[in-house]
């Protein structure tokens, strides 16, 4: 199983509205082929803080929903005036061992 982590830092005050946004997303992923699971985190010492993990049944399936018009459109939702930490953001890869 293949494994995508995107971490980022919200630099505003809107951590309420994107972890509601996650709540309400469309769950357009879902429907992608090769898709497992996605979970949304944040860690309790850092609140502003929201990693996404994705789980796949291969890389292909990752890359091929990343270049999707689903993965643009759910991106649609995402709170107007949201800044981020540039230099927080993280885009990693990880082989899954097991659970």
């Amino acid at each position: 199983m293949f494994v995508a982590l995107s971490k980022f830092v919200i630099a505003n005050k809107m951590t309420t509205e994107v972890k509601t946004a996650f709540k309400e997303r469309p769950r357009l992923v879902e429907d992608c082929e090769g898709f497992v699971r996605l979970d949304v985190i944040s860690p309790c010492e850092k609140p502003n803080e929201i990693w996404l993990v994705t789980y796949w049944d291969n890389e292909q399936s990752y890359q091929s929903w990343h270049r999707s018009d689903a993965h643009r459109q759910s991106h649609q939702n995402i709170p107007k005036g949201l800044k981020l930490i540039p230099q927080e953001t993280e885009l990693r890869f990880f082989e899954h061992i097991c659970s």
